[in-house]
């Protein structure tokens, strides 16, 4: 079954609607210049609360985090007692190799061939864990790291995941269009943010929560 990781959540009640609607993973922004940061005590306490309420059942809690040290990563990780970390930024193969198989790392690839140069660099340092995406698949923008709302290329997306054993894919996906996406392409796993918000970046509806959980999932 797809899994889903709901991405940018800033909120106790938002978290609580999304692990109770099936996700199988929680994005937590730490990028200051996001409309979704999250602050790291806020998003201890979203972390504590949401383990309290669903105890082994919980939904791992990533950290996404642009061009940071891990040094800062580490540091955050430990207060917020996140389970993941997803490097979104221009970050090496040797830091994915020095968080020692806790973090994945997002590409945001122009093309196929561009698309494929990063899965071949890429590879060395993904995580063994079969819980965590080998690889993440976002749209192309040439200033933003994300949350675009803009969709990844089928065609690119398609030919990472034939080299790459757990692909996720993120991109303009949402409740109307992940079926027809996750058809097509059959990836491991689907992100959104943007795609099951409202007016406010950072706030999710919960009908477009549940909607695109089961949507992804069905």
């Amino acid at each position: 079954m797809t899994r889903v990781k709901i991405c940018g959540i800033t909120t106790i009640e938002d978290a609580l609607t999304a692990a109770s609607a099936g996700a199988d993973m929680i994005g937590l922004n730490f990028v200051k210049t996001s409309p979704r940061f999250i602050e790291r005590e806020a998003a201890r306490d979203l972390c504590a609360a949401l383990r309290a309420e669903f105890g082994a059942a919980c939904p791992l809690m990533v950290g996404v985090f642009v061009n940071e040290l891990v040094s800062g990563i580490s540091r955050t990780m430990d207060i917020v007692a996140l389970n993941y970390v997803q490097l979104s930024g221009d970050e090496s193969v040797e830091m994915l190799r020095e968080l020692r198989g806790i973090a994945f790392k997002a590409i945001r690839p122009r093309n196929k061939i561009e698309a494929l140069d990063d899965v071949r660099y890429f590879a060395p340092g993904a995580s063994p864990q079969e819980r965590i995406p080998s690889l993440l698949i976002d749209a192309y923008h040439p200033a933003l790291y994300g949350g675009t709302g803009e969709q990844a290329s089928e065609e690119v997306a398609l030919a990472v995941k034939n080299d790459t054993p757990r692909l996720m894919l993120a991109g303009g996906l949402t409740p109307e269009n992940v079926g027809a996406r996750v058809r097509a392409i059959q990836p491991w796993g689907v992100d959104v943010a943007s795609g099951v918000e409202g007016d406010t970046p950072g706030r999710k509806d919960p009908e477009k929560i549940w909607a695109f959980i089961q949507a992804a999932k069905r």
